[in-house]
């Protein structure tokens, strides 16, 4: 039993109270919005230099409960952290081997978990990356659709032109192109429970004919410029820093010359890629995605145009991407009784701290969202772009 608490929590004023296993309550500042509730005597040695990546994986194990919004418990459990561990700014970043088979894997670990898991709380397309808000009072489902058109519109595309989507995720960019736009789609993805509800999405909405989607590693692409255009979403983050040329050199042989290739992902604070201070990034490393590593924007547009692609247009989404992790916490949050019927209690506990943790990121500005678009220039240099951006937004 504690007869008070550890002489690093003494004084920090933060609006947290500490319950512990025997009953007995610390307060640490006035009016605590966030308990915890330390379940295992061995957590008490920890808060003494609490570490993002040492209080969730406490949390995630059981051994200690997290009592208020979750929203609140991210902000003050960063408060807590902030005032007791030092940001480690000299961490070097990860290089990890990404063969075939150590992707597939990963991919499966993140995205094989259940989908009707991820349908509680995705939009009705099942679009699992940052929506756009043009206001930023849309819905989910409004925001996604809005997405699509915003990417579709990069592209330019025009009926008849021929779509490669990497990573297609449940299909629901590839249907929106094919429907709304009129493009024939060859989608790719390497989880085998997204490829089939996305094929039975398909054959719902009658697109067999416009649009093909496979399970297949983006390094088995045909290199032949079969493709009008490329959009790549939710993409770059699991290539590798080590692969991300490949990566590259993959989309422009694929592409047409003259086609565009729109790269839309998630890019690192740090321009050498190393993952955010005090544990954050290990604890998505090891419980969310296994060997993703983050480019900084500057590192990917490099890649891009070292293989010949020329860069045309960057746009940033940050804010854009913290609300849209914002809607999908609060609808997981509602149906958290739901949830546990699906999925293990430990992957609920995963996903309840990735998203509002993901949100409060996005928001800080700890890592961004970029969309990339470039051109594969025809040989006397000329490509096929309109003028000013004015199309995108009439």
């Amino acid at each position: 039993m504690l007869a008070q608490l550890p002489p690093a929590l003494q004084n920090l004023q933060l609006p947290l109270r500490l319950r512990l296993w025997d009953g007995h309550e610390f307060n640490l500042g006035p009016e605590p919005s966030v308990t915890i509730v330390v379940k295992d005597p061995t957590v008490v040695s920890k808060l003494s230099h609490p570490t993002l990546d040492s209080l969730g994986e406490a949390f995630v194990e059981g051994k200690l409960e997290l009592e208020g919004s979750i929203s609140e418990v991210i902000r003050v459990c960063d408060e807590l952290s902030h005032a007791l561990v030092d940001d480690d700014e000299g961490s070097r970043p990860v290089r990890s081997i990404h063969d075939k088979a150590t992707d597939a894997a990963a991919i499966s670990y993140h995205y094989d978990l259940s989908n009707e898991f991820y349908q509680l709380w995705l939009d009705q397309d099942m679009a699992y990356s940052c929506g756009y808000f043009e206001t930023g009072s849309e819905s989910i489902d409004q925001a996604q659709q809005d997405k699509f058109r915003h990417l579709c519109r990069k592209l330019r595309l025009q009926p008849g032109e021929y779509l490669l989507d990497v990573g297609c995720g449940w299909g629901g960019l590839a249907r929106y192109a094919a429907r709304e736009f009129g493009v024939k789609v060859f989608g790719i993805t390497l989880s085998k429970e997204q490829l089939a509800l996305a094929k039975e999405r398909v054959k719902a909405e009658g697109l067999e004919d416009q649009v093909d989607l496979q399970l297949l590693d983006y390094r088995d692409l045909p290199q032949d410029g079969r493709f009008d255009k490329v959009v790549s979403v939710g993409m770059f983050e699991h290539v590798g820093h080590a692969n991300l040329a490949q990566y590259c050199r993959t989309l422009f042989g694929a592409v047409r010359e003259g086609g565009l290739v729109m790269n839309h992902g998630i890019t690192a604070k740090h321009t050498d890629g190393r993952p955010v201070g005090r544990g954050a990034g290990d604890f998505i490393e090891r419980y969310v995605f296994p060997n993703g590593e983050l480019p900084h924007l500057a590192m990917m547009t490099a890649e891009i145009s070292e293989v010949g692609l020329e860069v045309v247009d960057v746009e940033s989404l940050r804010l854009h991407y913290a609300r849209t992790l914002d809607h999908w916490s609060e609808r997981l949050e509602d149906n958290l009784e739901a949830a546990a019927k699906m999925v293990p209690e430990q992957a609920l506990r995963i996903w309840r701290l990735y998203l509002a943790g993901c949100a409060y990121a996005f928001a800080r500005g700890w890592i961004n969202l970029h969309q990339i678009l470039a051109v594969k220039p025809h040989a006397d240099g000329s490509h096929e772009l309109p003028w000013t951006r004015e199309d995108l937004y009439r």
